[in-house]
């Protein structure tokens, strides 16, 4: 959110006025398109009545929470308006419309609660002297506002398959509008889309990848241009956000179910093959790929939590070396109690297992963003289900953009 201002709009009568400077002309603010202005630029003394000429902008330089049922009107007192621009990096430019002798622009597009604006206006003097004039002003706060939780962190280095996530906190009926004040732009440049779902609790989401996994060194930031934005139904943005993070080494996971193992490679070097067990009948581990969301040194896994009751059903406390996968329960981690079975038994409810020095291995090499896919099991990860945006085909997943 930009930062709101908080100095009150000058209000000054007639009488004032005449004893005021002769160099700055300060006007009230009026509800409509009038005459009456706010906070005009230094004033040229060669108007046509023989007062000071400038250009004055109502609501002025420094007002706060301005109604959004007022207008912008920018007024050359003494002089003619050449050029007019309201500027905000949420809702975007307001349309307006002139006067005859282009002495007055009132704007015509309706102000967007909880954003910023910035008049620049320029004219000349009836004399022929320039005028120019910058004011900003901040609107009221929305009632019914929407933010969005986003991914990764600010500063961050990441794995190479790890998009940018946003959940909202409110149902987003115009998602076009939204997505266009969402932009990544990734260095060295790389062409990307937006895919709209909803999350696994019914909230909506957006994110964005590339076609391919990022490239290692890539730096990648997100802007959120969304104060003031109209969401539909009334609800209004309120972030202004810029994000940078980094893509680190290329650590890539390969499981396969039927040879029971996993190869981990960095940066295209295969580093070790591993023996792993998997999901059990009825349990298999989702197929496809899924993306390293968390890392924990020791987790109790409570079947409870994940929805397995009765004969299946299991406690385990002190599970150790935990990467997870997914928010349903996937995880890599030790399973010492497996010992002997790795590489012939899958036995899970889902999660990869391994030895536990194994495990503490892996556990030091992945970090948050690197894929690991599992090959010849069966059922595809779900798209919400974490990060399974890299198991939709390209074509697919940018007609999931609002702007497509």
């Amino acid at each position: 959110m930009g930062q709101r201002l908080t100095a009150r709009p000058v209000r000054r009568s007639a009488r004032s006025l005449a004893l005021a400077s002769a160099a700055v002309v300060l006007a009230a603010c009026s509800s409509g398109g009038g005459k009456a202005d706010s906070g005009s630029d230094t004033a040229v003394g060669d108007s046509k009545n023989g007062g000071p000429a400038a250009i004055a902008v109502t609501p002025g330089d420094g007002d706060a929470k301005v109604p959004v049922s007022r207008k912008v009107t920018v007024h050359a007192q003494g002089g003619s308006l050449s050029t007019v621009a309201v500027t905000s990096p949420g809702p975007g430019k307001l349309a307006g419309t002139w006067s005859k002798d282009k002495s007055v622009w009132t704007s015509t597009t309706p102000l967007a609660p909880g954003a910023s604006y910035t008049v620049t206006a320029n004219g000349k003097a009836s004399g022929g002297s320039a005028l120019n004039k910058t004011a900003s002003f901040t609107t009221e706060a929305a009632k019914n506002s929407f933010v969005g939780e986003y991914y990764p962190d600010k500063g961050t280095k990441v794995g190479v398959a790890m998009p940018v996530s946003i959940t909202f906190n409110k149902p987003i009926s115009n998602k076009a509008a939204v997505e266009r004040k969402l932009k990544v732009t990734a260095s060295p440049a790389i062409e990307g889309s937006w895919s709209w779902m909803k999350d696994r609790d019914g909230k909506d989401r957006v994110d964005y990848r590339p076609e391919r996994y990022w490239k290692t060194g890539t730096d990648v930031t997100l802007r959120m241009d969304l104060a003031g934005v109209d969401a539909g139904g009334g609800v209004y943005g309120t972030q202004q956000r810029v994000v940078n993070f980094r893509i680190g080494d290329a650590v890539t996971s390969t499981v396969d179910v039927n040879k029971k193992t996993m190869t981990v490679a960095k940066n295209g070097r295969t580093l070790r093959t591993l023996k792993v067990s998997s999901g059990k009948k009825g349990y298999e581990t989702w197929n496809g790929t899924m993306v390293v969301l968390s890392k924990v040194p020791t987790i109790r896994m409570n079947s409870s939590t994940v929805g397995i009751f009765g004969p299946e059903a299991y406690n385990l406390g002190s599970v150790k070396w935990d990467v997870q996968l997914t928010p349903s329960g996937t995880y890599v981690h030790a399973a010492p109690w497996n010992a002997g079975k790795f590489g012939v038994v899958n036995g899970s409810h889902g999660c990869i297992g391994m030895s536990t020095s194994d495990a503490k291995w892996f556990f030091s090499q992945v970090n948050l963003g690197d894929p690991v896919t599992v090959v010849h099991s069966v059922d595809t990860v779900a798209v919400n289900n974490g990060y399974g945006d890299w198991n939709v085909d390209w074509t697919t997943w940018t007609k999931g953009s609002a702007l497509s």
